[in-house]
Order: structure tokens, then C-alpha cells, then sequence
């Protein structure tokens, strides 16, 4: 799947600029106008793309979740995969960036360097195929330095609900610079058996995200 994204297109938001595949989207997520964003790009792919009409449905219904979802948790970007290959269904991911500070509800100081976040963040092993698992690590950000780093399979809860959906997840902690914050940038998808190639997407994505 890493193969196929040839040419990006570069986000740029107050404080960061991320480059993301250029066949992914991307929209307003205000909840008076996300709905109208959403209809007006699956209007004019399915123009250039009309064998994508056959899925017009699921992929608005995917977008709007995911717009949704996105704007309850806070996130100033969400960029979504939602894509047909040989015809078959769309294969469908979603990565979010949030600028979240680093204090608890009584406003007591947490530690934003990546070594204490990763001592904070526990890891699980792997015991059944499917069963959910998360690896914990640091990795460094080319001109931007050490972040913190989960990936795995996770039981994630949906906004608003009781249920969970069980997804691919990477979510990388980068400490924002001068400030008591880090931005997160979570990629999932609910795609299990693709779970090492969005590992491999969510990475190169992560890898451009630079502060400005």
C-alpha cells in the first residue's frame, strides 16, 4: 500500500505542517460545514472517478464518522484514506493531529520529554492473532527530535458510546517546543490484515511533521 503513495500534499495548520498522500482527504471539520465539504469532494471524484459511485455511500457515511469523531476529540486535522482498489470496497484510514497539554484535570505538571511518556505508556504483548497488543518506543523525527511512540491493535472507544472498535493504531507524542504540550498524531485503521503495511503508511507520514 506504501507504494502507491507517489506525490503528497503538504497541511499546513498554525503550529505544524504534515505532508499526507495526495489521493487522501481532507475537510472542514465544523460541524456546519463538514457535511457540505464531504458532499461537495465525493461530487467531484466520483466526476473524475465515476466507478467510485457504486461507493458514494459508504464513503460519505466513513467521512463524516471520522469529521465527527475528529472535532469531538479535539483534533486540528484529520486526513482520511478511504480508497477502491480493482473495484473492490474502499480500504479506509484516518490520521489525526491534536495539540494536547500536558497536565492532569487538577492541573497538576506532567513530563513531556519522550523517555517519561514512554514510562507512562504501557506496552502488551502479543498472545492470539487479532487479539489486541501495543508496543511502546522512541523514535526520532528528522528536524524535530525524539518522540514517543505506540503501535499495535487496540480496543479504541467510540465518542459518545459504550462500544469499542478494535483498529490498527500508531499514535506518535511529539513535545512541542517551549510549551507544556505534545502534539499527537494517531493514525488507525479498522483494517487488521493490513496492519504492518499502514504501520509502514502511518510512519512515513508521521516522518514529515514539522513544527512552524
Amino acid at each position: 500500500m506504501a507504494d502507491k503513495w507517489v506525490d503528497a500534499v503538504v497541511v499546513e495548520r498554525r503550529e505544524f505542517r504534515i505532508s499526507v498522500p495526495d489521493s487522501w482527504w481532507e475537510f472542514d471539520l465544523r460541524p456546519e460545514t463538514r457535511d457540505s465539504s464531504i458532499r461537495r469532494m465525493i461530487d467531484e471524484r466520483v466526476a473524475a472517478q465515476p466507478e467510485m459511485g457504486e461507493y458514494r455511500e459508504v464513503i460519505a457515511s466513513f467521512l463524516r464518522r471520522q469529521a465527527r469523531q475528529a472535532w469531538d476529540s479535539g483534533a486540528v486535522y484529520c486526513g482520511c484514506m478511504a480508497q477502491s482498489f480493482g473495484g473492490s470496497p474502499p480500504i479506509t484510514a484516518s490520521l489525526t493531529v491534536s495539540i494536547v497539554g500536558a497536565r492532569t484535570s487538577s492541573g497538576e505538571i506532567l513530563p513531556t520529554d519522550p523517555a517519561s511518556i514512554v514510562g507512562q505508556l504501557g506496552s502488551r504483548p502479543r498472545v492470539r492473532p487479532g487479539e489486541p497488543w501495543r508496543e511502546v518506543s522512541t523514535v526520532d523525527i528528522r528536524d524535530v527530535g525524539p518522540a514517543a511512540r505506540t503501535r499495535g491493535i487496540e480496543d479504541i472507544p467510540v465518542p459518545g458510546d459504550t462500544r469499542h472498535v478494535r483498529a490498527v493504531l500508531m499514535q506518535t507524542y511529539i513535545p512541542v517546543p517551549g510549551e507544556q504540550s505534545v502534539a499527537l498524531v494517531a493514525g488507525s485503521s479498522q483494517v487488521l490484515d493490513l496492519a504492518d503495511s499502514f504501520f509502514d503508511v502511518f510512519d512515513a507520514i508521521t516522518s514529515t511533521f514539522r513544527f512552524i
